[in-house]
């Protein structure tokens, strides 16, 4: 019981503090309504899901086997938020909806398969829960990638919520675009040091 509190308090760790994810989802809820940004919640959260999944049914070791592969997905995944952080700051003040920002809904799924943060998280969780067989982790861990990422997720959606009526200005909400894209582009970066 004590391994599965601790997985549970890093992946809520991990996933309340600042990354990619957490600052679509607060962007879209910023622009449109806490609402707007369920979708995108719901899609992350079932991307992690699918991660998980992959993870747990032994995919993770192929990173152990191939290390190249861990660096070219690490790699493949800072380039995609320089490049996401990089339209957010070009198209700051503009009405883009934050799905076409992040290639649309497909594109933000398969964002979880290159997001160095996520693939960081669920090797971790998987690699610490004493169980051997997949269906055993699945079934422990499953109920946690569901809960803890969505209650974190909403947190963020609802603190782009709360600056919406901030957001009207259209130099506020141009300022607002660069920054949330300068912060994406640094925590990108950050994976490199």
């Amino acid at each position: 019981m004590t391994s599965l509190f601790s997985t549970g308090l890093f992946l809520l760790i991990a996933t309340i503090t600042p990354g990619p994810n957490n600052l679509v989802v607060m962007r879209a809820a910023a622009r449109n309504g806490w609402k707007a940004a369920l979708p995108m919640v719901a899609v992350v959260v079932a991307g992690g899901l699918v991660l998980l999944v992959v993870v747990a049914s032994g995919v993770g070791s192929v990173f152990s086997t191939w290390p190249w592969l861990r660096d070219a997905t690490e790699t493949g995944g800072v380039a995609y938020l320089v490049w996401l952080g990089t339209r957010m700051i070009a198209a700051a003040g503009r009405e883009v909806g934050s799905t076409a920002l992040t290639g649309g809904f497909a594109g933000l799924f398969g964002f979880q398969f290159i997001n160095p943060k996520g693939w960081v998280m669920v090797l971790t969780v998987v690699a610490a829960l004493p169980v051997t067989d997949a269906a055993h982790a699945l079934m422990y861990l499953a109920p946690l990638f569901l809960c803890i990422p969505t209650v974190c997720l909403l947190l963020w959606a609802a603190l782009g919520g709360a600056v919406a009526r901030h957001l009207t200005r259209p130099m506020v909400r141009q300022w607002t675009d660069r920054a949330l894209g300068a912060l994406l582009i640094l925590a990108a970066l950050m994976f490199f040091v």
